[in-house]
């Protein structure tokens, strides 16, 4: 039986590559002058640095940029609270991967509703899709990218 898996991953060496094409671009930049804004990587987390809001909303509008010429989605990017003190303004933001329980159940809902002849089933951080048909499992790929979800999505070990 046909199958596939719908996963969300994200490539990590792109990722690592957009903070460094960033930070040259930040330091070489007049506007940056004596300013210390850069960004800092931790595994999953990245820290926006700057010495004002402003600046800070500066350093994410690069970054972004810098992402999507990567062909990083930028729906990956969970921002968390914006941090100000008196010397600088912080903004860690988390790169999500995986399918959590609750987007696992919306996509499944999703490919019920589409009353497609398939069945999916949560497997951890992925959802795997079988069908008896190539052209079934086709269609369930047309319906998840259509629908506006909150993670971008990739279809991965396409089995026939």
């Amino acid at each position: 039986m046909p199958s596939f898996d719908v996963v969300s991953k994200l490539d990590h060496h792109e990722v690592t590559n957009a903070v460094d094409q960033a930070n040259r671009e930040i330091n070489s930049r007049f506007d940056f002058k004596d300013s210390n804004a850069r960004l800092e990587q931790a595994k999953n987390i990245i820290t926006l640095v700057a010495t004002t809001d402003f600046q800070l909303k500066q350093v994410d509008e690069i970054f972004r940029n810098k992402l999507a010429k990567r062909q990083v989605d930028v729906r990956a990017l969970d921002y968390k609270k914006l941090e100000i003190s008196l010397s600088e303004a912080r903004q860690e933001v988390e790169i999500k991967e995986g399918l959590d329980q609750e987007l696992s159940k919306k996509i499944v809902k999703l490919i019920k509703e589409g009353n497609l002849k398939v069945q999916a089933a949560i497997q951890g951080d992925h959802v795997r899709v079988t069908g008896k048909k190539r052209d079934d499992l086709q269609e369930v790929m047309a319906v998840l990218r259509e629908a506006k979800l909150s993670l971008p999505l990739q279809f991965d070990n396409f089995r026939d």
